[in-house]
């Protein structure tokens, strides 16, 4: 069941706020995740030299350039025994969250049900898993993923509900967790991986944000999956330039995993989805080979998150997440998330996203995103301490 409208959060959130005055000027807009650190230096260069390719239909698997780009990055990433077959355990997509809305027709088609198909998903969660159920019949099944469960999905929860198991098409997860920024270890990935497996459903891991990190590289899907008795199957992970590499505009990722899922997700994208252009795959082929600039944005992150301790720790329940450059903070004392939101803009003239708006009730009933606000930590340094300044008046 869902409850109230499903719409996009920033819509409503022009909708709370469009009569409200902000209470200080300049105004700062921490609602959208839209990466402002510095794009590699050679994209331009690199878009240029493919312009002839607007003359040509560009191929929906991607050029063998891009895949193979796309397969070393990830031997470097997981180890050089890490292998990707780029022929057909990669696929480009027009950002990941194209990716993942086709993925769930996929899903849908590859597993007769009895009753109403089933997709899980983390909640909050990333809207797109919620359009992708619901574009393809599917019902969409909340996993609250609060403080309590270290902010994931709780999988003996899960398992407590055979019934549904075996409904079960997809599984939605993101990790690190997008607001909350948890990390899901390797043992969570491969028993989320095991349940995928005993009721035969797909597990999608969304790891757009795996190269922004406080510490440690999070574990990747595929490479736990890989050191499994039947590797990539039922598994299947999606990325993204957009965080990695600060170009949400080239609308640049990529599925990769299954290669009996990516035959079926291909055909389907083949119908009726569009071709990445070919000057996006030529110069997303170049960034996916340069690591250099992603240390550098992972650097400002943690510069970011240093500013966030000196200034939070104590504070609506703070905590430095471990992944992802998202705070999801504690707002409970000004009542609900919304009136946290509507507080915070009319006093000091900082735009945040009501958590509530993040997620849906859950099998419990209750709304993880109650009395939270997500605050993307996308400005410079000098900005954000401003505006992290203000919201902490608002305490005062």
């Amino acid at each position: 069941m869902i409850n109230g409208d499903v719409g996009s959060p920033f819509a409503k959130l022009r909708a709370l706020l469009a009569d409200v005055p902000p209470g200080m000027t300049p105004t700062i807009d921490l609602s959208l995740g839209e990466p402002r650190e510095q794009m590699p230096d050679f994209i331009s260069e690199a878009l240029a030299e493919a312009t002839p390719s607007l003359a040509k239909y560009p191929t929906m698997r991607g050029t063998s350039a891009l895949r193979l780009a796309i397969a070393n990055w990830a031997s470097r990433r997981y180890g050089a025994e890490f292998k990707l077959e780029p022929d057909r355990e990669i696929l480009p997509c027009n950002g990941s969250r194209e990716g993942l809305f086709y993925a769930c027709f996929a899903a849908v088609a590859r597993k007769p049900v009895s009753g109403r198909p089933a997709v899980l998903m983390c909640n909050p969660f990333y809207q797109v898993y919620l359009g992708g159920a619901l574009a393809a019949g599917a019902e969409p099944i909340f996993l609250n993923a609060t403080q309590a469960t270290g902010h994931l999905p709780n999988l003996d929860e899960i398992e407590r509900h055979p019934q549904l198991l075996e409904r079960t098409v997809a599984f939605y997860l993101c990790s690190p967790a997008n607001p909350q920024g948890a990390i899901a270890s390797a043992a969570y990935l491969e028993r989320a991986l095991e349940l995928a497996r005993r009721y035969d459903f797909m597990l999608f891991v969304d790891e757009c944000y795996a190269e922004i990190y406080a510490d440690q590289p999070p574990p990747g899907a595929l490479a736990v999956a890989q050191n499994t008795t039947d590797s990539f199957r039922n598994v299947v992970v999606f990325h993204s330039l957009s965080k990695r590499s600060n170009l949400p505009g080239l609308r640049s990722g990529f599925s990769a995993g299954d290669g009996a899922f990516h035959d079926q997700l291909f055909q389907i994208r083949n119908l009726a989805g569009p071709q990445m252009p070919g000057l996006i795959q030529h110069a997303s082929a170049q960034v996916w080979a340069d690591d250099d600039h992603v240390r550098a944005n992972r650097l400002a992150y943690r510069q970011k998150f240093d500013l966030c301790d000196e200034l939070l720790t104590g504070k609506f329940g703070y905590q430095r997440p471990e992944g992802g450059f998202f705070l999801w903070l504690d707002m409970h004392q000004f009542g609900s998330s919304g009136e946290a939101t509507v507080t915070i803009w009319k006093r000091f003239g900082v735009k945040v996203i009501p958590g509530a708006e993040l997620a849906q009730h859950g099998l419990d009933g209750s709304n993880p995103g109650a009395g939270y606000v997500r605050v993307a930590l996308v400005h410079d340094r000098a900005t954000l301490k401003e505006a992290l300044e203000r919201i902490v008046s608002v305490a005062a």
